[in-house]
């Protein structure tokens, strides 16, 4: 059976520990547009996609930064 892919909004929420609407602020738009992308009604635009995806690689550099700091 094909595993189905994480919602990247509702990945992203989980792994910064933030909220749908507080996504929706960081990246200045509505919190009804987060919250139809992540329940699959609506797909978000591709620089909306690649801004969350930046959001997880900052979050992960880090987390890594801090390892070797401490």
């Amino acid at each position: 059976m094909e595993q189905k892919e994480e919602n990247l909004v509702k990945k992203t929420c989980r792994e910064l520990g933030i909220t749908q609407k507080e996504l929706a602020e960081m990246m200045g738009i509505s919190r009804q547009s987060v919250n139809n992308w992540a329940n699959n009604r609506t797909d978000p635009p591709k620089i909306f996609s690649r801004l969350i995806e930046l959001l997880n690689i900052e979050k992960r550099f880090k987390t890594i930064k801090e390892q070797f700091v401490m």
